[in-house]
């Protein structure tokens, strides 16, 4: 769905009438209704790549929990470490395989060398960068103590899959949006 489009004139009054009026000032019930008109949103524009926001989402939150909660510095970096790869990974598999597999490739050819080599037929899933680099924020700030890491999994969903910011949105670091708390740890 696109902000320009009609789709997106009928689903921006709907969201706001059930959001104002029908959530009240329930803040629960209005960020559980906008969280899913967020996932409506980017599943819209291809229901197929909903399940790599989900799986995004539920990755950072869940390291972001374990890497405050760990009991050694071993533990924390783990989890920490954990969030970065699979995140970058998923990034790097669909944004930049294709164009890193044909440099290669026609880089060995310039050395007189052919190789057979196969591309991902897929198309970018909007916004995945945005995500991956807003939950990519919010586990490091929890990493480096900055914040305290969100229970509240509809708010950490919110924080990073709101649909107004999702594919046209700054990445904005996690300390604008969440608890400002800093605390002293120690390690066992």
């Amino acid at each position: 769905m696109l902000f320009n489009s009609i789709d997106f004139a009928i689903f921006l009054p709907i969201v706001f009438v059930f959001h104002w009026w029908i959530a009240g000032n329930n803040k629960r019930n209005q960020n559980l209704l906008l969280l899913f008109a967020s996932y409506y949103f980017y599943a819209c524009w291809d229901w197929r790549f909903l399940f790599l926001l989900l799986f995004s989402t539920l990755l950072d939150f869940f390291t972001g929990i374990k890497t405050q909660d760990a009991h050694s510095i071993k533990q924390k970096k783990f989890w920490f470490w954990l969030s970065i790869i699979v995140n970058l990974g998923f990034l790097g598999v669909f944004k930049y395989y294709n164009f890193f597999i044909e440099s290669f490739a026609a880089a060995i050819a310039q050395v007189g060398f052919q190789i057979n080599h196969w591309t991902l037929n897929i198309i970018l899933p909007v916004g995945i960068s945005f995500y991956t680099f807003h939950g990519l924020s919010y586990v490091i700030d929890i990493y480096k103590d900055r914040i305290e890491a969100e229970k509240n999994f509809v708010d950490y969903g919110l924080f990073v899959s709101f649909f107004p910011l999702l594919v046209a949105g700054p990445i904005e670091r996690a300390t604008h949006l969440l608890p400002q708390i800093k605390k002293e740890r120690t390690f066992d």
